[in-house]
C-alpha cells in the first residue's frame, strides 16, 4: 500500500478516535467553497444595491427639487445657482451610473443616465437660448446678466420690508418727539437769548402802554 494510503487512513482512524466526522471529499470541499462564493456575492450585490439607490434617491430628489427653486432664474446670481443645481445633477447621475455598472446592476444604470441626460437637456434649455443656438422672443432675449433698469423698484425680501418699516416709524416718531420738545422749550429759548441780547428787552411788544 502506498505511503498516501497509509496516511489518509491513519488520518481517518485519529478522526474516528477522537469522535469527529469524516474528512470531507474534495468534491464536497469545492461545492461548499462555490457556496460560499455565491454567498460573498450575494452579500455584496445586496450592499451595492442599498447604496446605489440611496445614491439615485438622492439625485432624484435634487432633480424634483428643481421644480420648487425658490429664487429668480431668469439673470443674475438666481440663474447661475439654478445651472449650478442642474450640474450637481448631472455629475450625480453620472456617478451614480458608474457605480451601478461596476456593481452590475442594469436597471438602476439606465434610470441613472436617464437622470443625467435630463440634467445635460434642462442646462441645454438654459444655455442655448442666451448663446444664440435657439429661437427666443426677439423683444424679449434671455441674457445671463440682468439688464439695468434704474427707474425699476428693487427687490426686497420680508425681513428687509419689517426692517425698513421699523426705521421709518422710529424716524418718525423721533422728528415728532423733537418738535414737541422744541415747542415746549421755546419761552426758555427766547428768555435766554434776551438775557444774551440786552437790547432785545427794550423792545416793547406792540400795545404796550409807556410809563
Amino acid at each position: 500500500m502506498p505511503q498516501d494510503d497509509w496516511s489518509t487512513q491513519l488520518k481517518k482512524i485519529e478522526r474516528e478516535w477522537e469522535g469527529l466526522p469524516p474528512e470531507p471529499s474534495p468534491a464536497f470541499k469545492k461545492m461548499q467553497s462555490e457556496e460560499q462564493k455565491r454567498a460573498q456575492e450575494r452579500a455584496k450585490q445586496r450592499t451595492a444595491m442599498i447604496g446605489g439607490g440611496a445614491r439615485l434617491v438622492l439625485v432624484g430628489a435634487l432633480g424634483v427639487a428643481l421644480a420648487f427653486w425658490p429664487y429668480e432664474s431668469q439673470c443674475g446670481s438666481g440663474l447661475f445657482g439654478y445651472l449650478a443645481v442642474e450640474l450637481v445633477i448631472i455629475v450625480g447621475g453620472l456617478w451614480v451610473a458608474i457605480s451601478t455598472w461596476r456593481a452590475r446592476l442594469p436597471k438602476m444604470h439606465i434610470f441613472s443616465l436617464l437622470i443625467a441626460l435630463a440634467g445635460l437637456v434642462l442646462v441645454a434649455i438654459e444655455i442655448l437660448p442666451r448663446v444664440g443656438y435657439a429661437a427666443v422672443d426677439p423683444k424679449h432675449p434671455p441674457h445671463f446678466s440682468c439688464p439695468e433698469t434704474p427707474n425699476a423698484p428693487l427687490h426686497t425680501t420680508a425681513v428687509e420690508q419689517r426692517v425698513e418699516s421699523a426705521r421709518s416709524s422710529l424716524e418718525a416718531r423721533w422728528k415728532s418727539r423733537t418738535e414737541e420738545l422744541a415747542r415746549q422749550f421755546q419761552p426758555q429759548r427766547d428768555a435766554l437769548a434776551r438775557i444774551e441780547r440786552p437790547e432785545l428787552l427794550s423792545q416793547r411788544a406792540p400795545g404796550t402802554p409807556r410809563d
